[in-house]
């Protein structure tokens, strides 16, 4: 492995560590869901700003009416995103949460499909079975999480929806090649800020270090420095190897619910869970069902 892919590698790994701990900080700072995108956005707006303006991304010239246009409807999908999948968290639990936004994968091919033209082979559509298969084990285990059968089967929708908009999101930001991700990233928090501004509860500020630590950690860590160590790893490594190390994500995720709130998966649950993540790979990695060899492109 040569230093550029390996550090590549590391900045992939720093970066799918950082997302698995997402879920366990939106609970620490125990505010309300649309209080804690908020403050999310506001503080990886700043992070942001010092970045792009330390990379010079704050010129002219970078961005016309339509692609300007473009980034804000992708940051609309972006926060849409969040704030479907942070709630999602107290009704199914992260593990579970995180398991099920890893449909997007399959979500994106649909609307690539329909909106792109992209063709759908039999072996992304056998990987396409066995995740809704795995789906419906996952919901088939309901009982005896959350509050009650429909909290859970609600969080399950909100997990859902929120893999929608972020596929939402990846289709726009398709559009938009040229454009530096860490300006489409400050775009898209300052979005969110602005939209959530007048919903979040600005008039009672969170009280104590750990909800304002959490806050600022999800801001500063979570968005600006995740954002940076992403797309760098993104520059310097091939497709496969995202993909394959984008799988720490929801395997971090899992852990960190385990061992923070003592959230243990059910036999059931780990088989569908198994299912979503083993199915994402195959059609990131190009696995053809029922056989060993690995194809480009699926």
């Amino acid at each position: 492995m040569d230093k550029t892919t390996q550090r590549g590698s590391l900045e992939m790994v720093a970066a799918m560590l950082i997302s698995g701990t997402i879920g366990w900080l939106v609970l620490l700072s125990g505010q309300a869901v649309l209080d804690v995108v908020f403050w999310r956005c506001v503080f990886g707006a700043v992070t942001l700003l010092l970045i792009c303006a330390r990379m010079g991304f704050l010129r002219r010239g970078l961005l016309n009416r339509t692609t300007f246009a473009l980034v804000v409807l992708s940051g609309v999908a972006i926060v849409a995103n969040w704030v479907l999948l942070f709630a999602s968290y107290s009704r199914a639990s992260i593990a579970i949460g995180t398991a099920v936004y890893n449909v997007q994968p399959f979500i994106l091919l649909g609307l690539a499909a329909l909106f792109l033209g992209e063709r759908i082979t039999l072996h992304k559509l056998a990987w396409l079975v066995v995740s809704f298969v795995g789906m419906l084990t996952i919901v088939s285990a309901h009982h005896g999480q959350g509050e009650s059968g429909s909290e859970y089967l609600l969080g399950i929708a909100l997990a859902l929806s929120a893999a929608l908009m972020y596929a939402v999101a990846v289709l726009i930001i398709k559009r938009l090649r040229g454009i530096p991700p860490h300006l489409i990233a400050l775009i898209q928090v300052s979005t969110g800020a602005l939209l959530l501004a007048p919903l979040a509860n600005v008039t009672e500020l969170p009280a104590g270090a750990q909800a304002w630590g959490a806050l600022l950690t999800l801001g500063v860590v979570h968005t600006g420095l995740m954002y940076v160590l992403l797309y760098g790893a993104i520059q310097k490594l091939p497709t496969a190897l995202i993909g394959a190390l984008s799988f720490i994500y929801p395997i971090a995720a899992i852990f960190v619910d385990w061992f923070a709130f003592g959230h243990r998966l059910e036999p059931l649950q780990w088989v569908g869970v198994a299912a979503i993540l083993i199915a994402a790979a195959g059609i990131q990695l190009g696995w053809r069902v029922g056989g060993r060899r690995v194809v480009s492109g699926g």
